[in-house]
């Protein structure tokens, strides 16, 4: 983050692919909400500073989760390769070269933000020294410890010793022991977190009420089978493309578990007449991932636009559409690379 602000200063465009370059490089975890919290609490100040729109900062910042939610311990892959009966390592090799593609186009993104902006302020000349203090601050704090503790933890996510949520809780509890000794320091900063992380787990309920809800009535299986029927015969070998496209609006309007457990055998069952694989299913059906961050069911999203002060429905219009780049460019990747063959 130091090395960052120091080499963006003042040019809108250097800042806005910082942007994209440390959120994958934050992302590395997988999960949304820890990525909004690094990453705006280290350059926030510097993206008020300049001016900046912060609806850039919040689309980049999507896009970026929106593929590395794909790793492993992000949940996704692990839901897909469950619901398929595959090896999630294999089915993550096969993933590296198409989530390259979008954190390419991620980039890209970032590049054409940080022109516009560029053209409407110029480069501004002013003193960072405030910002890249803070930053120094807080990095130089235990940071051979801190350092330690999340190698490790992202080694132990890779060889899946322990459940991800049981590693992350305790390297959580050592951070904080080793961090905050003081009691009175620990409470303080859980206290400090704790309107997030309740209006999270807030939202996170009522996620799982409405897939209950869609799950026990039926209303799942009744979209899955309708969707089937309604294909026509000449479309199946076209399955694996087809569950790719379809997997955007599919997990918007639904949660990954109702996506993955429901919809997805279903399509597997029908694309297999055709010659397409389970793994291949499993490959189409996390193309769609950074649409679904946009979905009113991801809790971690609404921390998001609450922390940039933004309205949740125009933050929504604002990305989309980039979105949707990011799907139609990794599924580009994915037929050139012949993960996803046009014809079987």
């Amino acid at each position: 983050m130091r090395l960052i602000v120091r080499i963006v200063k003042g040019d809108p465009l250097k800042v806005m692919i910082g942007t994209a370059i440390l959120g994958i490089s934050v992302a590395l975890d997988g999960d949304g909400a820890t990525t909004y919290l690094i990453f705006t609490a280290a350059l926030l100040p510097l993206y008020r500073r300049l001016g900046i729109k912060l609806q850039y900062m919040a689309t980049v910042l999507l896009l970026s989760i929106g593929v590395m939610n794909m790793l492993p311990w992000g949940g996704p892959t692990a839901r897909a390769a469950s619901a398929m009966k595959v090896d999630v390592g294999e089915l993550f090799m096969l993933l590296l070269p198409i989530m390259i593609c979008g954190l390419a186009w991620v980039v890209l993104v970032a590049v054409i933000f940080g022109l516009r902006e560029r053209r409407r302020l110029g480069v501004i000349k002013i003193d960072l020294s405030e910002e890249t203090g803070q930053l120094t601050s807080v990095t130089n704090y235990r940071y051979l410890f801190n350092s330690a503790l999340t190698i490790a933890l992202l080694v132990m996510l890779i060889l899946g010793i322990l459940p991800m949520a049981t590693l992350f809780m305790i390297a959580f509890a050592v951070a904080m022991l080793v961090n905050f000794p003081n009691l009175k320091h620990q409470k303080e900063l859980l206290a400090k977190h704790a309107e997030n992380v309740l209006a999270i787990v807030s939202l996170i309920f009522a996620a799982g009420i409405f897939t209950g809800i869609l799950s026990g009535t039926g209303m799942v299986d009744a979209m899955s089978n309708s969707l089937v029927n309604s294909l026509p015969a000449s479309a199946g070998p076209w399955l694996g493309i087809l569950t790719a496209l379809i997997s955007m609006p599919f997990t918007f309007f639904m949660t990954n578990d109702a996506f993955y457990f429901g919809v997805l055998p279903i399509l597997a069952q029908t694309a297999t007449s055709y010659g397409i694989s389970p793994m291949q299913m499993a490959v189409a059906s996390l193309i769609g991932q950074p649409v679904h961050l946009l979905s009113p069911l991801v809790a971690s999203t609404y921390l998001l636009v609450g922390i940039l002060n933004l309205d949740y429905g125009l933050n929504q219009r604002a990305s989309l559409k980039w979105a949707v780049g990011t799907v139609l460019c990794m599924l580009s990747g994915a037929i050139v690379l012949g993960t996803l063959p046009l014809h079987n």
